[in-house]
């Protein structure tokens, strides 16, 4: 029974999935990373198969990266957590010219 999920799974198509899990405010496990952005010990920015991901805190440390599967885990004290895309155009722009000032 298994093997015939295994093998179920190996055949899915490349669509990569993008999920958060957040452990008590201290790790965050992200899937679906196509990149690094940016990031210091207080602000990452992470574009996902979803849009960005900007996540704000205090002491942040990427614990782990996984490039080739789109895997970040970020530990520290965790904030915020906010989707920029289209519908926060303003927004967006506004993080970003904080970021490359």
């Amino acid at each position: 029974m298994m093997s015939q999920y295994y093998e179920t799974n190996t055949t899915k198509t490349n669509v990569q999935e993008h999920d958060v899990i957040m452990r008590g405010r201290r790790l965050l496990e992200i899937t679906g990373v196509k990149q690094v952005e940016s990031f210091d010990n207080e602000e990452f920015l992470l574009d996902t198969v979803m849009g960005f991901l900007a996540i704000k805190g205090q002491n942040l440390q990427m614990k782990n990266l996984d490039v080739d599967k789109g895997i970040v885990s970020i530990k520290g004290k965790i904030f915020d957590l906010v989707y920029l895309d289209d519908q926060h155009g303003d927004k967006a722009k506004g993080f970003f010219s904080k970021l490359f000032r």
